[in-house]
């Protein structure tokens, strides 16, 4: 049995191996960016369903996610390379000033290529993309400082860098259940730029003139 074990994981090791080297590897970093963005808003239309299960399911919205996740993936695939050739290395100083740089510099252009991607994904225009990224940008970035730096810590201390955007993506499920939550959550705040009031129909009390009532 362990013969034959043996042998399946080679056969395996030998068809995925590629996919992780060369120019396949962009490939593999697209497509597991845009899977796993699809997958994250999959999980939160189920929590919404089970919420109000009379809700339809939007597979047009899961589409636009794996658009936008898929067209991140060439920037994070290079952006690691850059990354690892600027700071070369795996000692805790050059690990922190990677983290560092990656959640001062990638964190804010993630967050605006996404709800601005997922703006004109929609119909509504890149300006209102960036006018909702501004409304949510600083509870985007306070849950990214929660979660990145430790996960980048693991990142970029114990993996090679062929790994890199593969385990990012799939550290990112929950992460991108949450984007998909703020992104399509509902909005509970008063609208204050709606009509004006109208002006009360009742009939006021007539005033008599003072010399009436002498």
């Amino acid at each position: 049995m362990i013969p034959r074990s043996k042998d399946l994981l080679v056969r395996v090791s030998f068809y995925w191996k590629p996919f992780f080297s060369g120019k396949y590897l962009i490939v593999t970093n697209v497509v597991s960016s845009g899977g796993m963005l699809a997958l994250g808003d999959c999980i939160q239309q189920g929590r919404e369903k089970h919420r109000t299960p009379e809700k339809s399911w939007e597979w047009q919205r899961t589409g636009r996610m794996s658009a936008v996740g898929c067209s991140m993936g060439p920037f994070l695939h290079y952006w690691y390379q850059w990354l690892d050739k600027a700071y070369s290395g795996r000692a805790v100083k050059t690990v922190a000033k990677k983290v560092l740089i990656d959640q001062l510099v990638a964190s804010p252009v993630l967050g605006a290529w996404y709800f601005i991607g997922m703006g004109i994904m929609e119909g509504r225009g890149w300006f209102r993309g960036c006018v909702e990224f501004k409304e949510k940008f600083w509870e985007f970035y306070k849950a990214d400082w929660c979660v990145w730096p430790t996960a980048q810590m693991i990142n970029f201390y114990f993996l090679p860098a062929k790994f890199r955007v593969l385990y990012v993506n799939t550290v990112t499920l929950g992460w991108d259940t949450y984007l998909s939550y703020l992104k399509h959550r509902e909005n509970q705040q008063v609208d204050i730029s709606g009509p004006d009031v109208q002006e009360s129909s009742v009939p006021l009390p007539e005033v008599k003139p003072l010399d009436d009532k002498l």
